[in-house]
C-alpha cells in the first residue's frame, strides 16, 4: 500500500456538493455564450474567453485554452455549439496534463526519515485547518503523526493547532508565542525521531508584507530541519484560499519567490463561484495541486485529480 492510498482518487460526487457555485455559474455563462448561435465562430470564441477570464481561469492560461479551440475549428470547418462543453472539457484536461510538475517526493523512497511537510501561507487561507485535515487522514491510516507549531507570530495561530492535535489525537510540539520558529521545527523533528514517526507538519507564519524577511524566515527553517534529517523538508505545500480567486494566483507567486513550493493546496471551494482559479494556477504556475478544500468535514480535504474535477465542474453535459 502506497503512502497517500488512503487520499483514494476522488470521484465526481465527491466533489459536485462542494463545486456547486463555480459550476452553476460557469455552465450559466457558457450558455449565455452560444444562446442563439448553431456554430462555433469568432463571436463565440470572443465570448468563451470573456467566461473563462470572468470565471478566475486567468488571461494566460484562456487564451492557451482558446487558441486550442480555434486550432480545431480550424480543422473541422464547422463545430456546433453543441459540441462546445465536449471540446472546452477535452482541451482543459489536456493542458493540465501537459503542464503537471513533478511532484514531491516518493516517502517510500526516504528511508529512516518521516515524511516532513512544511505548510506556508498568509493567515485566513485555511492553513490549520489543512493541517488539521490531513493530520486526520494520516493518523486515520495508521501512520504516527507529530505537529509542528512553529507560527509563533500569533497566539491564535499556536491555539489552533493544539485543539487540532487534541480533535485529531496526534503528538504537537509547541513553544508558545514569540518562540524562535526554527527552534520549534527542530525539536519537532527531534521528537519525531525520539517517537519513529512517520509523517511530522510544520505550521509556518505566512506573512507577506515583507518578503525579504519571510524569505529569511523559511529558509532558515529548512536549515534547521536539515541538521537533523538532511532531505527535510519532503514537501513544501502552499496553502491558497480558492475563494479570493486572483489574488490567490497573486499570493501563489509572492511565495513561489521566497521558498522552493513543491505542493498547493487550494481550499474554501465550497464556499465561492471561483473555483476556475484551480485550472489556471495548476497550468501558470507549474507546481502540481495535491489537495482541495470542498467543505467542513475532515474528508472534505480531497486530493487532487484534474479529470474528476473538470467532469464536475462540466456536470451533467459529460454525464
Amino acid at each position: 500500500m502506497g503512502f497517500f492510498d488512503f487520499f483514494s482518487k476522488p470521484k465526481k460526487e465527491d466533489l459536485d456538493p462542494g463545486l456547486e457555485k463555480t459550476k452553476q455559474s460557469f455552465l450559466s455563462k457558457i450558455s449565455r455564450a452560444i444562446v442563439g448561435k448553431s456554430k462555433v465562430d469568432e463571436e463565440v470564441l470572443d465570448e468563451l474567453e470573456e467566461v473563462l477570464i470572468s470565471s478566475d481561469v486567468g488571461v494566460t492560461t484562456t487564451l492557451k485554452i482558446i487558441e486550442r479551440i480555434e486550432k480545431r475549428v480550424a480543422q473541422d470547418k464547422v463545430m456546433n455549439t453543441d459540441e462546445l462543453h465536449h471540446i472546452l472539457r477535452d482541451e482543459i484536461v489536456g493542458l493540465l496534463s501537459e503542464n503537471e510538475a513533478s511532484t514531491p517526493s516518493n516517502p517510500e523512497q526516504i528511508a529512516n526519515e518521516p515524511y516532513v511537510i512544511m505548510v506556508v501561507g498568509v493567515n485566513g487561507v485555511g492553513k490549520t485547518t489543512t493541517i488539521g485535515k490531513l493530520a486526520h487522514r494520516f493518523k486515520q491510516s495508521g501512520k504516527k503523526v507529530v505537529l509542528g507549531a512553529a507560527d509563533t507570530f500569533r497566539a491564535a495561530a499556536v491555539d489552533q493547532l493544539i485543539i487540532w492535535a487534541e480533535r485529531t489525537g496526534v503528538s504537537i510540539v509547541q513553544q508558545g508565542m514569540n518562540a524562535d520558529p526554527a527552534s520549534v521545527a527542530f525539536d519537532t523533528l527531534e521528537s519525531a525521531k525520539a517517537q519513529h514517526a512517520d509523517v511530522v507538519i510544520i505550521d509556518t507564519a505566512g506573512r507577506l508584507h515583507n518578503k525579504v524577511n519571510l524569505m529569511n524566515e523559511l529558509s532558515k527553517i529548512k536549515r534547521v530541519m536539515a541538521k537533523v534529517y538532511p532531505n527535510a523538508p519532503h514537501e513544501i505545500l502552499l496553502v491558497l484560499d480558492g475563494s479570493t480567486g486572483q489574488n490567490a494566483y497573486e499570493q501563489a507567486k509572492q511565495f513561489q519567490q521566497a521558498t522552493e513550493i513543491n505542493a498547493l493546496a487550494i481550499t474554501k471551494l465550497d464556499g465561492t463561484a471561483k473555483g476556475g482559479v484551480v485550472i489556471g494556477i495548476s497550468n501558470e504556475m507549474q507546481i502540481p495541486v495535491k489537495y482541495i478544500g470542498v467543505g467542513e468535514k475532515m474528508e472534505d480535504l480531497q486530493y487532487f485529480d484534474k479529470k474528476t474535477f473538470v467532469d464536475a465542474l462540466f456536470g451533467s453535459h459529460f454525464e
